[in-house]
């Protein structure tokens, strides 16, 4: 039974995220279709990456992954499908398959949407269940597409490093506001080299070590550990962090220099190594 996986910032407010499942069995019928999120915040490609790349990982070799986030980011006539471990992700040429991936995939391939028809969303995904129906009936992506000599390349938010310390920014606040920030535990644990360390976020606030589960400390306490995904996480036990510490995540707004100089403060961690 083939898998197709849904990643979208359209939310469950109204008829799309169902529209689109009804368009996925229309063309492959018997498929599984799951649910990733959608839920991701508008245009937040850097959350879109975390939410993708610490889901699909647990996915079996071919599974199909739709990634809807940011579908109108630019005028195209195309929609990519690129193989990267095994697996195929389809999605828009806006920088998100190089981000998910942590580079250009060997094989990525330009499925053409037809000509004359109206550039909306259930069109666009219309084009991509034929594709993948297509896939499942076995034939390869080259004869669904043509291969794809340049795509738009977007890096992922990498932390900044020094001699003594690592700084990371949020990129994900969870149901229960806890913060992630985009620094993973290898990550840590290169720069740490075995010395003592201070977690700083909004000036005032500190953290001097790693908790395995949030019951390490008592409730109401704020604490760190590398979640799941491997990735550090602000918490607070029984609480929310980012509602008490006034911890934000990205906005489209910040791309405006201004409002990020006003807001970084608040959506930064950095960490401090001494010894």
């Amino acid at each position: 039974m083939p898998i197709i996986t849904l990643t979208s910032d359209i939310g469950l407010q109204d008829y799309l995220a169902g529209a689109i499942k009804g368009l996925l069995l229309q063309h492959c019928a018997g498929a599984q279709v799951v649910d990733i999120s959608h839920h991701i915040s508008p245009f937040n490609l850097p959350q879109a990456t975390y939410i993708c790349r610490s889901a699909f990982r647990h996915f079996p070799d071919g599974t199909f992954h739709l990634v809807l986030n940011n579908l109108f980011d630019r005028k195209a006539d195309y929609v990519l499908i690129g193989l990267h471990n095994n697996q195929l992700i389809c999605c828009a040429d806006n920088g998100l398959l190089t981000m998910i991936a942590g580079e250009k995939p060997a094989e990525v391939y330009r499925v053409p949407l037809p000509a004359g028809e109206t550039r909306n969303t259930l069109n666009i995904v219309r084009t991509m269940a034929a594709a993948i129906s297509r896939l499942i009936q076995g034939e390869t992506p080259g004869a669904i597409g043509t291969p794809a000599p340049e795509v738009v390349v977007k890096n992922n938010l990498q932390p900044l490093t020094g001699a003594d310390y690592i700084e990371g920014q949020i990129i994900h606040i969870d149901n229960f506001e806890n913060v992630v920030v985009n620094i993973t535990r290898e990550q840590f644990i290169e720069q740490r080299q075995n010395r003592k360390f201070a977690i700083f976020f909004r000036r005032d606030e500190m953290i001097t070590q790693i908790s395995e589960t949030y019951a390490d400390v008592a409730e109401g306490q704020k604490l760190a550990l590398f979640n799941a995904a491997g990735y550090l996480e602000i918490a607070v036990n029984k609480g929310n962090a980012a509602g008490l510490f006034g911890l934000q995540g990205f906005r489209r707004d910040q791309l405006q220099q201004a409002s990020f100089q006003q807001l970084s403060y608040y959506q930064t961690v950095r960490i401090l190594f001494e010894g």
